[in-house]
Parts: C-alpha cells; sequence; structure tokens
C-alpha cells in the first residue's frame, strides 16, 4: 500500500537491560530498534496511518532485528537498503534512578553513507509527506546533503523535527545550519528550551520571529504546552498533566500524533491535543514507544472543551499500564 507518510533517518540496534538495573549489573539484555524517525513511523503505524521508514542497515543480524522489529509494528519497510559494506549504528541504554543514559556507536554505519541520491526513491513520491529530523544532518557531509534536498523540494509536504543531539555536532556548528534547514521545511517541531540553547531565543514568539515563514511551526515547551503558529495564527494547548516514567521517546510521539492530526484534517487545537495524547502516554512507560489511547477515547479527547481538556487528557494518559516497549 501506499504510505500516508515517509520518515526518514538512521535506526540503531537497541540494547538495554531486561530489568531497571545498570548495564553493568544486569544479568539479560533485550534488543530492539531506537532512531527518532522510525520511532515517528511506529506511532503513526498505531494510529492506523500507513507509515513507511526509508534507512540503511548493514548487512548483519543488528540489521535484520531492525527491519523485523518495524515491520512488526506496522511499518512499511520495503524501501531499507542493505549496506554489504558498513555496520548497523548500535544503542544502549543504560538505566538509572538518576535517569537513564545513552551510549552510542554509530561513527561510520550503515546510515551515515546515505546521500542525496535517496531523495529520488519512489515511497517519497507516493507518500507526499516526508518526516526527518536533525539528527540526519549531524551524520555526515552525505547524510546533511540529503536533508537539504529532501527539504528544498517542492513537491514534498516536509516535517522537520529540529531535535539538536549535541553529541552530534562540533561546537557552533549545529545552531546556524539547524536554522537553515529548518527554514526550508513546510512544518517544523521545536522545544522551546532547545531553541533557546540553539539560537537564544526564549518564547514561542521569539522563535515564530526566526522562522516568520514556515507554513506550520510548532514550539513544545516540555510539561506546559505547545503552541503552534500557521500563518499568521497562533494556538496553544496546555499538556496533561504527566507522572514522567522516562522522557526518551516523548517527543517523536508527540510528532506522530501531530502528524496524524495533519492527515486527519484536524484544526490546530485538535492537532496539538493529539501531539499531546501521544507523548504522555510515552513519558508513562520505560521504552521508546507506546499504544496511543483507543481510539474512541482519542475522538472523545479532541471534542471537549477547553476548560475539560487538561483534567480529562491527564486521566486518559494515567490510564496505560505499564505496557512497555522496548
Amino acid at each position: 500500500m501506499t504510505p500516508q507518510v515517509t520518515c526518514v533517518g538512521e535506526t540503531m540496534l537497541l540494547l538495554t537491560a531486561t530489568a531497571p538495573v545498570p548495564l553493568d549489573r544486569a544479568p539479560l539484555l533485550s534488543m530492539g530498534a531506537a532512531g527518532a524517525e522510525s520511532n515517528v513511523a511506529c506511532a503513526l503505524a498505531a494510529l492506523g496511518h500507513r507509515a513507511a521508514w526509508l534507512g540503511s542497515v548493514g548487512d548483519d543480524p543488528f540489521g535484520r532485528v531492525v527491519v523485523r522489529s518495524l515491520r512488526e509494528r506496522g511499518v512499511d519497510v520495503s524501501g531499507v537498503r542493505t549496506d554489504p559494506d558498513r555496520p548497523t549504528g548500535l544503542l544502549a541504554k543504560d538505566p538509572s534512578p538518576s535517569g537513564s543514559a545513552v551510549h552510542y556507536y554509530r561513527t561510520g554505519s550503515a546510515a551515515s553513507a546515505l546521500g542525496p541520491e535517496l531523495a529520488g526513491h519512489p515511497h517519497l513520491r507516493a507518500a507526499g509527506t516526508v518526516h526527518l529530523s536533525g539528527v540526519t544532518p549531524a551524520l555526515s557531509p552525505a547524510c546533511d546533503a540529503l536533508a537539504e534536498s529532501l527539504l528544498a523540494d517542492p513537491g514534498l509536504t516536509v516535517s522537520f523535527d529540529v531535535n539538536h543531539r549535541p553529541r552530534l555536532w562540533e561546537p557552533g556548528e549545529a545552531a546556524p545550519r539547524l536554522l537553515e534547514l529548518a527554514r526550508l521545511a513546510d512544518i517544523v517541531l521545536v522545544g522551546r528550551d532547545e531553541a533557546e540553547e540553539l539560537w537564544g531565543a526564549p518564547t514561542a514568539r521569539d522563535v515564530r520571529s526566526l522562522l516568520p515563514d514556515v507554513g506550520r511551526l510548532v514550539v513544545k515547551d516540555a510539561e506546559h504546552g505547545a503552541t503552534e503558529f500557521r500563518g499568521d495564527g497562533e494556538q496553544y494547548v496546555p499538556a496533561p498533566e504527566v507522572e514522567v516514567v522516562e522522557p526518551v521517546g516523548a517527543g517523536d510521539a508527540f510528532a506522530a500524533g501531530y502528524l496524524a492530526g495533519h492527515l486527519r484534517g484536524l484544526d490546530a487545537r485538535g492537532r496539538l491535543r493529539l501531539g499531546h495524547l501521544c507523548a504522555g502516554r510515552v513519558l508513562r512507560v520505560v521504552g521508546d514507544l507506546a499504544d496511543p489511547p483507543p481510539a474512541r477515547q482519542v475522538e472523545e479527547l479532541l471534542g471537549i472543551p477547553d476548560d475539560l481538556w487538561t483534567d480529562h487528557a491527564s486521566a486518559a494518559v494515567a490510564a496505560v499500564r505499564g505496557d512497555e516497549h522496548e
């Protein structure tokens, strides 16, 4: 089937402890897949949308685990490349009471060799809507060229999550490049704190002043809420109250919910609400992914009055029953 959204970027093998203990004390490890763009694809598929992931893995067992994991979650992986010369990237998550640390082993990975030639892939033309993040241009010059090629393509609707990863960039390099790329996008998602760190823009309206021509700009302000700017319009929706178990993956879940709202033709309030609902569910589990609330409940929550939104949404995301996905 033709995908509605194609997500482009690196997905790595994820190693994590089967129990909530540090890696050096864990008797057993589990394997899964981890990547910002494939997280979005998985969440879109869970919401009932046709999503594809486009990237590259090594011709190794880890690459096969990655592809199988995404396929099992309903993501179209038919366009994934297998690189015979480069390995699949690896991410190890090290849990601790003060928060999980992550260790990356991705230098020279198969994904780092992706380049602008991928921009002509049929999945991209078929879907029309493409999602990528600021992780991709940081991986290599060729990946940076791929990101720019996608963002500059007038035939695509491109969603760009800034998703700054300081360890992937040289100091002083990320801020101007990510701003340049964001200005090319049709949809931009960025954290308010992220924008302040990168560009010295402490408020949502300050971010808008830097990106005045982006068709839809979404500024996420952590546990407070999110603001969408579209043309001269501005819409703010507060976030539900959530007891956070782990924040990793919540931004990807928000992006998936927001894009699902876009695909469903929801208004700004509906798009932001669906983003919050998806993010809240992930905040409540250890893994990067969580099932969204049931479809009927989502429809009810999208339609309730503003003065009832926060309480009802908070109750909905709190109902996740620890069905963690690693």
